[in-house]
């Protein structure tokens, strides 16, 4: 086991994304083929968004389909991941001493941007995962819990954010055209975190003008710097994955050490 693991982030895209042949899956699926297997999955996803900052801690997690209007074999998908109460219960303390209000809760399941990408890279739902909800549509603060969540590394624990590169779902398309705007903002996505500009992320709008057509919300960009800063706002990230779904849908992937 590697003494520290490296943080992700990954894009879910679209609910249906796990019944295509997207790119995107074959890269997942060859995720979990790329570390040892870590104790514990620490994942936070852009599709829970609360104050206290949520925790799950339940012994074994529901799967919760929230979505609608999707083929109906979406819905009989189910990936029965076990919890970690008592890693749950140090993550709250740690929030604590790191000025977070947080929540532990027993009741909440995986949403689809936790179980989707967990279900492509490790199917076999053996290893325990802890969801986090980002305590709010605050970049800096979300930048704040992946600094607050970093020594779960060193714990053979693996952290990922799960969000979207580009995620402005009026934009879709089934003719798969990628427009200007939206390879424009990867361009620039890629040169901001292998260019090891941490501050760009922080405040995209003031660097791009391309930020409020990628993201008109932040909730699919903010995983990004929570996992950036879970490694070392200090460091590089390296992508790993690059592709669209939908046409402009951004499907981009970064691992941090």
């Amino acid at each position: 086991m590697p003494s520290t693991y490296p943080t992700l982030f990954i894009s879910h895209g679209a609910p249906d994304f796990v019944l295509t042949q997207q790119v995107a899956v074959a890269a997942l699926k060859q995720l979990g083929e790329r570390f040892p297997q870590p104790r514990t999955i620490v994942i936070i996803s852009a599709h829970w968004i609360r104050q206290p900052v949520g925790i799950t801690a339940s012994e074994t997690h529901t799967t919760i389909h929230d979505f609608n209007g999707f083929p109906q074999a979406l819905y009989q998908l189910n990936y029965p991941a076990k919890g970690d109460p008592g890693l749950a219960a140090r993550i709250a303390e740690r929030l604590t001493d790191c000025g977070f209000d947080s929540e532990l809760t027993s009741e909440r399941g995986l949403d689809h941007g936790a179980w989707i990408p967990l279900m492509l890279s490790h199917p076999q739902a053996m290893i325990p995962v802890v969801q986090i909800s980002l305590p709010s549509d605050d970049l800096t603060s979300c930048a704040r819990l992946g600094e607050a969540l970093a020594p779960l590394r060193d714990e053979d624990i693996l952290i990922i954010g799960s969000g979207g590169s580009v995620h402005n779902l009026r934009a879709m398309n089934r003719i798969e055209h990628t427009d200007a705007w939206a390879s424009g903002f990867e361009r620039w996505l890629l040169e901001s975190v292998e260019g090891n500009r941490f501050e760009n992320l922080l405040n995209p709008d003031r660097f791009t003008p391309l930020f409020e057509t990628a993201h008109p919300t932040v909730e699919h960009f903010a995983p990004l710097l929570t996992a950036w800063a879970a490694a070392d706002r200090n460091r590089p990230g390296k992508r790993f994955h690059h592709s669209f779904m939908y046409g402009n849908i951004g499907m981009s992937m970064y691992e941090f050490s």
